[in-house]
């Protein structure tokens, strides 16, 4: 059975021509004249590939995983070597203009094995009716993989229901803990709903680090040295790191689109030892909200940041509001990222809230009541630290050091990373990099 195709533009010679005198496993259906009749046909299900013979620096990454969701591969033609690095940087098949029929059509039909394989899953977010599209992929070829390849950090994320239980005081202080251990640490602020980490490190917040970030990746052009001069260096006494800040307004939420973080996030992995990212609350996969899959998604970076994640933090507030919330947040966790294990941790942990003991109090009601995932870490209440830090727009380690949340955080972070501690790649230069 001949795979069907469509294209946009032509070669130096007849592409549409070229690929039918094969009689081969590939057949054009419809010849489109501008890259927005190519995805509307896409979008109908007319085809399993399309081939852009002109026009290709407009594809994007986040126009790639939209076909890729609807179970179209794409291939590029183009002239340029430059231009083909970047193509394949976002998840496109991308070969030179001139390359002969048979050539084209075994990269086509290796495209659509690829996006067919049995290792895809439909990821949440992604729109409707995509169950008569065929297998699709978790992510676009090049994306899963990372640029230029897979980096060996590691990515904390940090996530908890509505109400604020403290994501991003934890997120912030697990950074700094982590450079002050000689770690490489970037920090994320990818809540689409409130981002905070900027205020909170007394940041100039009026440009979007990962709103930057993630525009660069969507078109190819994110590389190791883009993402340092984007992210804003923060300097302790113990040590420094850096951060993406998050974006200014919630309303900027769609410049947050999960293929672009995707490959953000793969860049991180390749600068920095560990990066911590402060997620949002809502993991509502929205689909029901847009009446058009080529829509961007609202919860897109919530979703995709906690997919990507080698250690989800799942943090709720101690007392008779915020349990509550978690244990049916943690059942939305388990229901919209099954392959997410969390570490639960209890944070403002007071005897005014809960009585008398409050963390055998809150363990034997946890133990009857709760979830299967266990309590991981109780975070006891420090408002007078926790003000102090926020006023003076530093972090526990400098406020308070020897604050009791600062050493509960500390004790959370510091001592799994120390025993689980892997071998790094990034060279000294790097991390020098990472740390001016």
């Amino acid at each position: 059975m001949s795979i069907p195709v469509v294209t946009v533009g032509d070669s130096r010679e007849d592409l549409v021509g070229r690929l039918e005198r094969l009689h081969g496993p590939v057949s054009v259906v419809r010849r489109c004249n501008e890259l927005a009749e190519l995805l509307a046909a896409c979008q109908g299900g007319l085809a399993r590939a399309a081939v852009v013979a002109q026009g290709s620096e407009e594809l994007t990454a986040s126009l790639v995983d939209r076909l890729s969701a609807v179970g179209v591969a794409v291939v590029a033609l183009t002239d340029s070597p430059e231009e083909k690095a970047r193509l394949q940087g976002i998840g496109v098949d991308a070969e030179l203009t001139g390359v002969d029929a048979a050539a084209l059509s075994s990269s086509i039909t290796g495209a659509v094995a690829r996006l067919s394989g049995p290792d895809r899953r439909l990821r949440p977010g992604d729109g409707p009716g995509l169950a008569d599209a065929g297998p699709v992929p978790g992510l676009p070829g090049a994306a899963a993989k990372g640029p230029e390849g897979s980096g060996t950090g590691e990515i904390i994320a940090v996530w908890g229901p509505a109400g604020s239980p403290g994501r991003t005081l934890l997120a912030a202080n697990m950074a700094a803990e982590l450079a002050a251990e000689g770690k490489s640490v970037l920090l994320v602020d990818a809540d689409s709903y409130g981002a905070s980490v900027a205020a909170m490190l007394g940041l100039l917040d009026e440009s979007a680090g990962l709103a930057q970030a993630c525009r660069l990746a969507d078109q190819g052009l994110l590389d190791a040295d883009a993402l340092l001069r984007i992210a804003a260096p923060v300097v302790t006494r113990a040590g420094s790191f850096r951060v993406l800040t998050g974006i200014t307004r919630a309303d900027r939420w769609t410049e947050l689109r999960a293929a672009a973080l995707s490959l953000v996030l793969a860049r991180a992995r390749q600068v920095a030892d560990v990066t911590v990212v402060d997620t949002g609350f809502c993991l509502e996969s929205d689909e029901e909200l847009s009446f058009d899959t080529m829509a961007p998604r609202r919860n897109a970076a919530t979703l995709r940041s906690l997919e990507l994640a080698d250690t989800v933090f799942a943090v709720g507030a101690a007392d008779s509001i915020g349990v509550p919330r978690l244990v049916r947040g943690l059942a939305e966790l388990e229901s919209a990222v099954p392959q997410a294990s969390p570490r639960v941790v209890l944070n403002k942990v007071r005897q005014s809230a809960v009585g008398r003991s409050p963390e055998r109090q809150l363990r034997d009601a946890w133990d009857r009541y709760g979830p299967a995932a266990p309590l991981g870490a109780f975070l006891p209440a420090d408002p007078v630290s926790s003000d102090a830090a926020l006023l003076s727009g530093s972090l526990l380690l400098e406020a308070a050091p020897d604050s009791p949340l600062r050493k509960s955080i500390a004790a959370l972070v510091c001592a799994p990373v120390q025993q689980n501690r892997r071998s790094s790649v990034f060279s000294s230069t790097a991390k020098r990099r990472l740390k001016s």
